[in-house]
């Protein structure tokens, strides 16, 4: 079980003091980071009013928790939304700036929801949940938040550095019903998570009062593909339809930018500069 206990750590990050390094920093070594105010109220409320609308799916565990997949069709806000300017300002400073978009997801978990077991959502060689997307090796999910996460509204949790294990606990098939060193983690409505894919996470039960909403949208690196060519094309007509900024981001999810088998020990041109590697990464203002 996954609730909160008098006993469990809550983190109590004052999130607004990270610098660019520091956020940096805390979604590669502790596996994520929050961003808070990532959305504006008037957005919150915007996005409250259209998820309101949906029309939601049961998990194969509770009815509490619902969801829908791919929502950036259902609305052009939702759209729009994948090239969030904040977000994408950061995600190019994590993982450079040729990103693919590889989906969308509205969550509600009502009164009543037992909570997520702890899992991670990249799977090498992919599996029945999240196809073959899952196994690209490198992905960041944003976890937007439409709602005040509290110790009673399934707060977002979270095994921190889990996804630098090389145990055979971290098999990433394996699902963990809890944790001692599980992390609760607070958030106030208009904030996002960003998670390593890798990471173990869940959330906790909601023995609140109130729904929890929240939008996740998944981004990769162009390099970083599946290990099969097996994802799903985006339709053509609709992504015809989405604006420049916005269509930017849905090229082929199968793509694997500079792929090369047969890549020699010295290749020509070879960089000798990095950033993104760059151990100063982590002091960036």
């Amino acid at each position: 079980m996954n609730a909160v206990t008098p006993t469990q750590r809550m983190d109590d990050t004052d999130w607004t003091k990270l610098t660019l390094g520091d956020r940096i920093r805390h979604l590669e070594l502790e596996g994520y980071v929050v961003i808070p105010d990532l959305l504006s109220p008037t957005q919150v409320a915007r996005f409250k009013q259209l998820a309101s609308t949906l029309e939601t799916a049961g998990t194969d565990y509770s009815d509490k928790q619902r969801g829908r997949r791919n929502i950036h069709w259902d609305h052009p806000d939702f759209a729009g939304l994948v090239a969030h300017p904040p977000t994408i300002r950061f995600l190019e400073e994590v993982m450079g700036e040729d990103i693919v978009f590889l989906g969308s997801v509205y969550a509600l978990s009502m009164p009543g929801h037992p909570g997520i077991s702890l899992h991670t959502d990249g799977q090498p060689w992919g599996s029945k949940i999240f196809g073959y997307a899952g196994s690209c090796p490198v992905q960041v999910r944003v976890l937007y938040y439409l709602d005040d996460l509290t110790a009673e509204v399934s707060p977002f949790l979270v095994v921190p550095r889990s996804h630098l294990s090389l145990h055979a606990d971290s098999n990433p098939y394996t699902r963990y019903s809890g944790h001692p060193e599980q992390l609760a983690v607070p958030a106030k409505a208009g904030s996002a998570v960003l998670l390593n894919h890798r990471c173990f996470h869940g959330n906790c039960p909601n023995i609140g009062s109130r729904d929890r909403a929240m939008l996740a949208y998944l981004y990769r690196p162009a390099w970083a593909g599946p290990v099969e060519p097996k994802v799903d094309p985006w339709p053509e007509a609709k992504v015809a339809a989405l604006l420049p900024e916005v269509r930017r981001f849905f090229t082929d999810p199968n793509v694997r930018k500079g792929f090369d088998f047969n890549h020699p020990n010295k290749p020509p041109n070879m960089r000798s500069e990095a950033p993104g590697i760059a151990p100063s990464r982590w002091l960036r203002k």
